[in-house]
């Protein structure tokens, strides 16, 4: 069936002739895997930059006549705070895009707002309290170690091993540099233990994916083990090469079950739409925490979302051939053709 020409909308770097920072350079990934996937569908596409002005990307997808959009948007400008208007501008012209809702970007990109969902929900989530950029540290009520985010970045950005302190006096002593850094900071008990990513893919009902560890084995006894902002964007270092993704074969059942089932919960909760991800921790007592909600998880080839669907059978130019799929149902047109794995 053909639906017409396909926009891959991308964000582009801050300023025209400069480079993308590293964590937001995979987008050109994205974009270019996207693309020689719908060539080889048979599926004409368009890139569509994206910036500050929404006025071009609008007029660019009317004037080519695009008739939906892969919104591969992380950050307007870098600027993750704005990271659910692209989707939002797509919603106010009508045009059907791939992924979440500007809604769900939205929450989920913020860290303290979405820890509070989880809380209102019932899902366990590490302990956490909002520091404020402007307000003196107080005592946090909080077990140590903890580990300090920026409340509004994602991709690692701003995590690494210095966001992790082991008593109040190390976290009095380094909270400024984040703070300065970053504004608001997420402060959050450290779960020592065992890390899995869960995605789920499917429209309009979405289904788990098998369950992804990252085996930290390899790491040296001096580091932490966190998946931070060296050990993914740093090729050259100790955390990049010992941080490994491997879908495990002797996870109990009762573990897996729980883990798919919280999966589920906060992909319905957070309103996530065709694909997402969720980050989770495990204790030494087998306590299940969620750490992160992803929507719109990375689309690169080699990332691990496409891993977890190879792993369930769907290969990249399937997955891709699908998100079409979902975007033409929205679109009021049943597309017969569309086929929908089990659960």
């Amino acid at each position: 069936m053909d639906h017409g020409l396909i926009g891959i909308l991308h964000n582009v770097p801050l300023a025209p002739g400069s480079a993308f920072s590293e964590a937001s350079r995979d987008v050109l990934d994205q974009v270019e895997a996207i693309e020689k996937a719908l060539g080889e569908l048979g599926r004409p596409a368009v890139r569509v930059p994206f910036s500050r002005d929404p006025g071009e990307p609008v007029k660019a997808i009317r004037d080519r006549n695009v008739m939906m959009v892969f919104n591969l948007c992380e950050t307007v400008d870098e600027d993750p705070r704005l990271c659910g208007h692209p989707a939002a501008v797509l919603e106010l012209v009508g045009i059907p895009f791939s992924g979440s809702p500007s809604s769900a970007l939205t929450l989920s990109t913020d860290k303290w707002v979405a820890k509070q969902l989880l809380d209102a929900a019932g899902i366990p989530t590490p302990a956490y309290v909002l520091h404020g950029s402007t307000s003196p540290l107080e005592s946090v009520g909080l077990r140590y170690p903890v580990i300090v985010k920026p409340r509004f970045e994602d991709a690692s950005i701003g995590i690494d091993q210095d966001s992790i302190f082991r008593d109040e006096g190390e976290l009095r002593g380094g909270i400024l540099s984040f703070s300065r850094r970053f504004g608001d900071v997420l402060i959050e008990e450290y779960i020592d233990g065992r890390e899995f990513n869960v995605s789920a893919f499917g429209y309009p009902n979405a289904f788990v994916l098998p369950v992804a560890e990252i085996d930290f084995s390899g790491f040296p006894d001096d580091l932490y083990r966190i998946v931070g902002y060296r050990a993914k964007w740093k090729r050259d270092s100790v955390e990049f090469r010992h941080t490994l993704r491997v879908f495990p074969e002797t996870l109990k059942p009762s573990v897996a079950s729980e883990i798919e089932k919280l999966t589920a919960r906060c992909f319905n909760l957070f309103m996530l739409r065709d694909y997402g991800r969720i980050d989770f921790r495990m204790d030494g007592r087998g306590n299940v925490y969620v750490l992160e909600v992803n929507a719109n998880p990375c689309l690169s080839p080699d990332a691990g979302f496409a891993a977890a669907m190879e792993r369930s059978g769907i290969n990249y130019r399937s997955m891709v051939d699908q998100l079409v799929s979902f975007m033409v149902l929205r679109n009021g047109r049943i597309d017969r053709s569309i086929t929908t794995p089990p659960r």
